[in-house]
Order: structure tokens, then C-alpha cells, then sequence
């Protein structure tokens, strides 16, 4: 396909499967809109990169569907001087939407190809505003603590205190929390040694290892 195309694919992804869905912050919108998803799909799939479904990625694993990316991003809340943390890079494309948004990223993966395949790309893409580590993403990443924000990009049976305690007094996190099969995608904002949870949805996430 041609890049004209992929384009033309893109701005109808926004128009109708985010705006049309409630999806209102500008600043996610124009993320969106910078970032070739097609890139980070496998070549095979390019031509579904901007479908309204996940898709498969190398090492059993996937890309969220795009509207499930924008819902993540706008109920983190971000603002220009956060540090996020990220966890699961997969194929890198959450991340990169991220980038755009905030000045300071550590993303977490635990498989060795893919983190490697995410940062060549992200590094030929010219974002320099990341830090990936190769590592077990539950323990999060205690060195540069607290984060004003965390999204974790798989699912777990229950909040992992690891990352609770990584989160500044007043920041949020987005996780999704249930079993295989179907998870509850939740919204936690952290006083001091509590959090208050919002429910976003459901939702369907390979698992946090």
C-alpha cells in the first residue's frame, strides 16, 4: 500500500473509531494521528493495522486494538512534564503515542525480541524520549521512582504493590485486572497508602508474567 493510503486509513481509525466513540482530548487525537501504526504491525498484517481489533504480534503477544489505546492514554490524564511508566512495550506503538505526550518514558519487557524490535524502530522513528529496559515488568523499575503515571499493558490477577508503591501520592495508574479470558480495565488514583478505582470497561489482555 501506499503511504497515502495508509494516511487515508489512519484519519478514518480517529474519525470513527475514537471521536466517534468519546474519545474528546486533542492532544491524544494529535498523537494518534503522528504515529504510523502500520509500522508496528507485522508486514504481513499492515494493510488491518488501522482495523477496529487487536492484532497478533511476534512471541504469542499483540497490539491493542486502537480505540482501547486511546482510552488508556486519555484516562491516564497526561500532562507535558510527567515521567510514565509503561508497562509491556510489545510492539512499541503505545509507547510511541505516549512520546508525544510526555517528556520523560521508561517502558518494561520482558521478552528479549521483542524489546529489541521495539527499540530499533522507535530509534529509527527518531523518539528519543525513551528508556527501555529488557526485565521482569512486575517489579517495575524502582531506580527512577516515583512515576506520575503508570499503564500496564497486560493483565493481572490483582494490583501488583511493586508498581503501587512506584507511583507518586496523587498519580494514576491504568491496569487491567482479571483472568484470561476477560479483565476489567481500571483507573487508580493513589492517596498516600490508599487508591480510588474507576472502572473503564472491559477488555481482553494477554497475561502479565
Amino acid at each position: 500500500m501506499r503511504k497515502e493510503d495508509f494516511e487515508y486509513l489512519k484519519r478514518e481509525m480517529i474519525k470513527d473509531q475514537i471521536i466517534k466513540r468519546g474519545i474528546k482530548n486533542e492532544s491524544v487525537l494529535d498523537a494518534l494521528n503522528c504515529v504510523p501504526r502500520h509500522l508496528f504491525v507485522r508486514e504481513v498484517d499492515q494493510h488491518l493495522a488501522y482495523h477496529d481489533y487487536p492484532l497478533k504480534i511476534e512471541e504469542g503477544q499483540t497490539i491493542s486494538q486502537p480505540y482501547i489505546v486511546a482510552q488508556m492514554t486519555e484516562a491516564l490524564d497526561l500532562n507535558k512534564g510527567d515521567k510514565v511508566l509503561e508497562i509491556g512495550t510489545g510492539s512499541g506503538y503505545q509507547t510511541a503515542i505516549l512520546s508525544h505526550l510526555v517528556d520523560e518514558i521508561y517502558t518494561i519487557e520482558r521478552i528479549p525480541y521483542l524489546h529489541k524490535k521495539a527499540k530499533k524502530l522507535l530509534t529509527s522513528l527518531d523518539y528519543a524520549n525513551i528508556t527501555l529496559l529488557q526485565k521482569d515488568g512486575k517489579e517495575g523499575y524502582v531506580e527512577e521512582a516515583p512515576y506520575d503515571k503508570i499503564i500496564v499493558t497486560a493483565a493481572s490477577q490483582s494490583i501488583p504493590k511493586d508498581l503501587l508503591d512506584q507511583l507518586q501520592d496523587g498519580g494514576k495508574m491504568v491496569i487491567p485486572i482479571g483472568g484470561d479470558n476477560l479483565q476489567k480495565l481500571l483507573l487508580l488514583e493513589k492517596n498516600h497508602t490508599k487508591y480510588k478505582e474507576k472502572v473503564l470497561g472491559y477488555c481482553r489482555f494477554v497475561k502479565l508474567i
